[in-house]
């Protein structure tokens, strides 16, 4: 029997294969730099992630929070600084220069909307997409933000709540269902980010004003 006379499912059977144990021995290999790295591992990966190619932070932090769900805060804090300290190169080479890199990687169009966006508020035009996950392509807007000369304190600030937003959601759906939410909660975004970052904005609108009202009731009593 030739090669061509197989069926034809049969012709996928060892692609399929061998993607399947790629994918395991690169859970493998994540799984064992993760107790290499200890408690720094959310920095490091998130850091790398930033700064080189891409890394799949939210599987790093929702394990870190999974197992020990006492230093959630921790494990959201290291992560969203290793994200926000990873992101100085990019800025670097924005700030020097990378307009034509830019304008290489996205279409006019693109181009002229994300500077409307800067023009009108730079801090939440860097901060919103620091919120959502995957397949958001944050590194445009952090190349961006340098392009446009946003302020490099402010720049650090944006991303780093960005992403402590963005994390804190996270995992704390992962306390609530488990790990296997991390998959969901990517597809859910992609499909329904606007909807999704409604949802993080007036969740956090909540919280400020309740935090106001009872410091505008604690200062009423100490009165």
């Amino acid at each position: 029997m030739t090669a061509t006379s197989f069926p034809h499912h049969v012709h996928y059977l060892f692609p399929l294969k061998s993607i399947a144990h790629l994918l395991t021995r690169y859970t493998a290999w994540i799984l064992g730099l993760m107790k290499v790295l200890g408690i720094w591992g959310p920095f490091v990966i998130a850091f790398a992630d930033s700064a080189l190619l891409g890394m799949p932070v939210d599987f790093i932090v929702a394990t870190y929070v999974y197992w020990q769900p006492r230093r959630i805060l921790l494990y959201i804090a290291m992560a969203s600084l290793g994200s926000a300290l990873g992101s100085i190169p990019l800025y670097i080479v924005g700030y020097l220069g990378g307009e034509k890199l830019l304008r290489k990687r996205i279409s006019e169009e693109r181009f002229l909307k994300i500077h409307a966006s800067f023009e009108r508020h730079q801090f939440w035009a860097l901060m919103f997409p620091g919120m959502l996950p995957p397949p958001t392509p944050f590194k445009i807007f952090v190349l961006a933000a340098a392009v446009f000369e946003m302020r490099f304190r402010n720049f650090l600030v944006a991303i780093f709540l960005g992403r402590f937003l963005r994390f804190g959601v996270l995992s704390v759906l992962v306390l609530w269902f488990g790990p296997g939410i991390v998959e969901l909660f990517g597809g859910v975004v992609k499909h329904h980010w606007i909807a999704v970052l409604a949802a993080i904005v007036t969740v956090l609108c909540i919280w400020l004003v309740a935090r106001l009202w009872r410091q505008v009731g604690e200062a009423d009593r100490g009165e």
